[in-house]
């Protein structure tokens, strides 16, 4: 004869797998898409305000020294791994480039810096957003 205790205690083990298989979907994404979101939506509150602070504070940075938002090329290699490192950024790379931000200066040594700037801030948001995947799945604490 089947436990009911049993059989509560699988519908239950059910329900937080399917929980935490759909937050390891949208976490990851909703942190690209916005920095810090995948933490805040877990509620790792501190760990989330850090990363966006750190990314839009890098993001914006590295605009305001001119620095160059790439656009989807297929011509440098440079250029394309430049693109991936701004895509990171999420949101922020589509606001800039539809505010037309980042055009770049290359008169200016301390544009390079402020690209470079760019670039990095999407490329930590990546790693921010596998954190936030890392969170959901149980891998991380």
């Amino acid at each position: 004869m089947a436990n009911p205790q049993n059989a509560t205690l699988s519908r239950n083990a059910k329900a937080a797998q399917t929980q935490t298989n759909s937050m390891a979907i949208i976490a990851p994404i909703a942190g690209w898409f916005l920095p810090g979101l995948g933490h805040f939506i877990q509620r790792r509150w501190i760990r989330g305000l850090l990363l966006m602070a750190a990314i839009f504070t890098m993001f914006f940075a590295g605009l305001a020294m001119q620095g160059k938002v790439y656009s989807f090329n297929t011509g440098d290699l440079l250029d394309i791994l430049g693109f991936i490192g701004d895509i990171g950024a999420g949101a922020l790379y589509f606001v800039a480039r539809m505010m037309d931000w980042g055009g770049g200066n290359i008169h200016r040594a301390v544009a390079d810096y402020g690209t470079k700037y760019i670039v990095v801030a999407g490329l930590l948001n990546i790693i921010a957003a596998v954190d936030a995947h890392h969170i959901a799945i149980g891998k991380k604490q």
